[in-house]
């Protein structure tokens, strides 16, 4: 994608170090009491201080001005339809759902106030669950930024390219990529293109992480070498900036004198990411059975029970179907895991209509679904012979914990009230003569 230009730092969870000054990070003794050029310090903890050190996430930044230099938050003045758990009207389903596209605005709507919230699990003050987000903007941010204290935000973008702005430097970011913004990072979203819409994960849990391989081995998935984090950049900017920050699930606004994207320098893990989704190195099975969805994660964040995660980011992308002697779409399925899924670009291939791209799904844990009739009767039709899907790019928000659509999620005209009509029509299995059992 030749309009990302510039340097960018690889590796992700890495110790990075970057300075738009040179000699503003300080070195050895003098860090970070007294840092050069007067600049102020400042830590950055995603993480409690005493976790396991290879799960301690904090960053040292180095600015203009103290970030504390701020008026009080007020309640943020415009209605918004951001949500987070708990959220009394928010009830959870056991009803599969599919809404359609979120419409594009026909007034100027920036990314915070394009902002609905579709579902929630979880409490946001336990620190567990996640909530999830779609975005329909057509104006870029301008003089105003925003930040969560309730958790990281997993951007993907599935219309429209994006450039943000972070306090470490800056990311543009394009459909089949995804940005990263760690909890507590200050950001503006400006867009490259006339409209933009996309879905965002809002991770109240533990950060995410690249996923354990295990049997797999050394190499696959997302390689820590493709996700790339921004050098130093900053604005020197002196007049009045908005400053909006979601916490505990409502918007609070300050009113800053100038830019607060001011840091010259910084070094730590707490660190935005983008990462190219067409980089996944995909793993699949040559011999029988389509593999669980599991193998085609690419970002984690681990609960308190070993391998059952607080949300998993997984990505159903272009493959070879290779098996022999199975059924090749995703098989009908009841799961502990509730899943939310959307759809970048193309056809997902469980579903032959009614799943557009920019669209949505949820199914709850134990909701029995699958691959509707078109899709069941196209496969089970099909030649058994290597096939290749094409041109698509479908991912899910996966939880242990059930989702609770919103009150706007449930009375939106969005919302497809047919959806459970593409699991009629299957005819029964016909047994060979005799009793039954």
């Amino acid at each position: 994608m030749d309009y990302l230009t510039g340097d960018y730092l690889t590796g992700f969870g890495n110790h990075h170090a970057s300075e738009a000054v040179a000699g503003a990070l300080p070195v050895g003794r003098n860090s970070p009491q007294r840092v050069p050029y007067g600049l102020y310090a400042e830590q950055l903890s995603a993480t409690a201080f005493t976790v396991p050190r290879a799960d301690n996430r904090r960053s040292w930044l180095y600015r203009m001005r103290p970030s504390a230099m701020h008026a009080p938050f007020l309640p943020y003045a415009k209605a918004s339809l951001l949500r987070s758990a708990p959220d009394a009207d928010a009830v959870a389903s056991p009803n599969r759902l599919r809404w359609n596209p979120l419409d594009l605005p026909a007034d100027p709507v920036d990314f915070i106030d394009g902002l609905v919230t579709y579902a929630v699990n979880g409490d946001v003050a336990a620190g567990i669950g996640c909530s999830v987000h779609v975005y329909a903007a057509n104006r870029s941010m301008v003089d105003r930024a925003f930040f969560s204290a309730d958790g990281e935000w997993l951007i993907v973008p599935q219309q429209g390219r994006l450039r943000i702005v972070t306090e470490m430097g800056v990311l543009p970011v394009a459909p089949l990529q995804i940005a990263l913004i760690p909890r507590g990072v200050r950001f503006r979203v400006e867009l490259l293109d006339d409209d933009a819409r996309g879905y965002v994960c809002e991770n109240h849990g533990s950060p995410f992480r690249l996923p354990d391989l295990g049997p797999i081995g050394s190499n696959g998935l997302a390689n820590v070498r493709d996700f790339e984090a921004p050098v130093a950049a900053y604005e020197d900017v002196e007049r009045p900036h908005e400053l909006v920050q979601k916490y505990q699930g409502q918007l609070w606004s300050t009113m800053l004198d100038h830019s607060p994207f001011d840091v010259i320098a910084w070094h730590g893990n707490v660190v935005p990411y983008r990462y190219d989704l067409t980089r996944f190195n995909t793993i699949g099975t040559v011999s029988f059975d389509h593999p669980d969805p599991s193998i085609f994660t690419v970002l984690t964040s681990p609960s308190d029970s070993a391998g059952t995660a607080n949300i998993d980011f997984v990505i159903f992308p272009p493959r070879w179907m290779v098996a022999e002697d199975t059924f090749r779409p995703p098989w009908f399925h009841r799961n502990v895991m509730s899943e939310f899924m959307g759809l970048i670009t193309g056809q997902y291939d469980a579903k032959a209509g009614g799943f557009a791209p920019g669209g949505a799904s949820l199914h709850n844990m134990m909701s029995a679904h699958g691959p509707d009739v078109a899709s069941h009767d196209g496969a089970v039709a099909a030649a058994l012979q290597p096939h290749k899907i094409e041109e698509t790019m479908a991912f899910m928000f996966e939880s242990r914990l059930p989702f609770a659509p919103t009150g706007w999620a449930m009375k939106t005209p969005l919302l497809q009230g047919d959806y459970d009509a593409c699991w009629t029509g299957f005819r029964k299995a016909q047994l060979p003569p005799g009793d039954a059992a």
